[in-house]
């Protein structure tokens, strides 16, 4: 099931909050870069908060950096400090959504992030309904999906990672392949 607007939408965290409550979160690795459209700031604080209560760090440009990112100025300071936090994360989830064609940093973002981390990237659609069908820009097939759904047998959700409907492995397992052990 992918995330739905409504469920993003319907939590007690605004975003202004989250951003007040990470602002002096000093973290030098993160586990998920999330790329997204600005425009939908209103669903990304609570994706964020989700993906942190799967125990996952995750970097937000406009929460963790919003002392030092002006977001209304794009300059070369801004580029690389989203470059070092992009090389500080793990993999990048492609949050996509309706608004994602018109951003100019996203695939400027999901490009960088591709050429150095060996395409360890997933995309997450933000849809109307749970169940609906995904097609996004053509160049998104190339990356696998996320969903999240129970674990079989279990009545306890997690995410998925799907390269198809058939073949999916669990994001903590895909996060984690081939790390070497001592880099966990």
């Amino acid at each position: 099931m992918f995330f739905t607007k409504s469920r993003l939408k319907q939590n007690t965290h605004t975003y202004d909050s989250v951003a007040k409550n990470c602002l002096n979160e000093s973290v030098d690795k993160y586990d998920i870069f999330l790329s997204h459209s600005y425009e939908d700031k209103e669903y990304i604080a609570e994706l964020k908060s989700i993906l942190e209560c799967y125990g996952f760090t995750v970097y937000v440009d406009w929460i963790t950096d919003a002392d030092i990112l002006n977001r209304n100025i794009i300059s070369k300071d801004t580029a690389e400090q989203i470059r070092t936090r992009i090389k500080q994360s793990e993999c990048m989830i492609f949050a996509t959504s309706l608004h994602s064609p018109n951003s100019k940093w996203m695939p400027w973002e999901l490009g960088y992030f591709d050429g150095l981390k060996n395409s360890k990237i997933a995309i997450l659609p933000i849809t109307d309904y749970e169940c609906q069908d995904f097609k996004g820009q053509e160049y998104l097939s190339l990356y696998p999906y996320i969903s999240e759904d129970c674990i079989k047998g279990k009545n306890e959700k997690t995410l998925w990672v799907n390269e198809t409907k058939n073949k999916y492995v669990t994001f903590e397992k895909w996060l984690r392949k081939n790390k070497k052990p001592c880099d966990q």
